[in-house]
């Protein structure tokens, strides 16, 4: 019951076949109960090779999709919308191959494409996104993953913002592989209530971001810890809470994220610091029986 996770983004960009098994060690050291993997380049990693270091440390995995400008699915541009529909399937089927149940991110448009549409240039790009998910998530349902789409800040996309916009695309995706993400950094600076945006997503929430206000170390800064968790509490909430952060060691993944200093004095020590505040966090959310019950991993 929810398990907590970190990105392996918080060290390193991209993930490799060979970076791998140190990374997953390192994270499955830490204590943490599932690693994020994002998957920038398709030919990065071996994932029956990964999935079998996963097996044997003992971690869960989500995926992480990576939204570039040729990865967007309502481009005007069919064949960049192709390469969508085709990135994420192999997302799918690298969730499917490292045993992970979730594929996750901004799963419409290009991470940083921001753009004014008329409320009609809105309306057809909603009916072709929903059209879309509604096909990748029946592929997705059939191989046992659900798609969870996340709203960013208004900074990296004029799409999706808010959890409202996100719960309108999955009701009318309508299908039991499709659902949300949240994010705790986006939503400190788009939603007027955190907790409100948890508890309208209710049961469509299936993995939550739990990220500081500046992507530091959960507890650091100044998001609304107690009511995310009086909401996550209140839906019954008990997927992942996965860090997710980045390194300025690597400078494109920093420049991406704009992420321009180091967020904590070592990447292990936001990792840890974060993993402890989480803990406690946790133990609000299922009460102190639940607690108990699943330990202190």
């Amino acid at each position: 019951m929810n398990p907590i996770g970190v990105s392996t983004w918080v060290w390193t960009s991209p993930l490799t076949t060979e970076a791998f098994p140190r990374v997953a060690k390192h994270i499955a050291e830490l204590g943490f109960d599932l690693i994020e993997v994002p998957i920038e380049d398709p030919s990065d990693l071996d994932y029956g090779r990964a999935a079998s270091v996963v097996r044997d440390l003992g971690l869960g995995a989500s995926v992480c999709a990576a939204i570039g400008p040729d990865r967007d699915l309502i481009h005007k541009d069919a064949d960049i919308r192709a390469n969508a529909m085709g990135y994420i399937r192999h997302c799918i089927d690298a969730a499917h191959t490292l045993g992970a149940r979730h594929v996750v991110g901004p799963l419409y448009s290009a991470v940083g494409r921001t753009w004014q549409a008329t409320a009609d240039e809105r309306k057809r790009d909603l009916d072709r996104l929903v059209a879309e998910l509604r096909e990748l998530a029946a592929y997705a349902d059939g191989h046992g993953v659900d798609l969870c789409v996340e709203p960013l800040n208004r900074f990296e996309t004029s799409f999706i913002n808010l959890a409202e916009q996100a719960i309108e695309v999955v009701d009318r995706v309508d299908h039991p592989g499709c659902g949300i993400l949240l994010d705790t950094f986006h939503m400190n600076i788009e939603e007027r209530s955190v907790g409100a945006a948890i508890r309208g997503a209710g049961p469509r929430l299936r993995h939550l971001h739990a990220c500081e206000n500046d992507r530091g170390a959960p507890g650091s800064g100044h998001v609304p810890w107690s009511e995310v968790a009086d909401a996550c509490r209140a839906i019954s909430y008990d997927g992942a809470m996965v860090i997710e952060s980045f390194t300025t060691t690597i400078q494109t993944i920093a420049r991406a994220a704009a992420i321009w200093r180091p967020l904590a004095p070592t990447q292990d020590a936001l990792a840890m610091d974060g993993l402890r505040y989480l803990r406690a966090l946790r133990s609000q959310i299922v009460g102190a029986a639940g607690a108990k019950a699943i330990g202190s991993s």
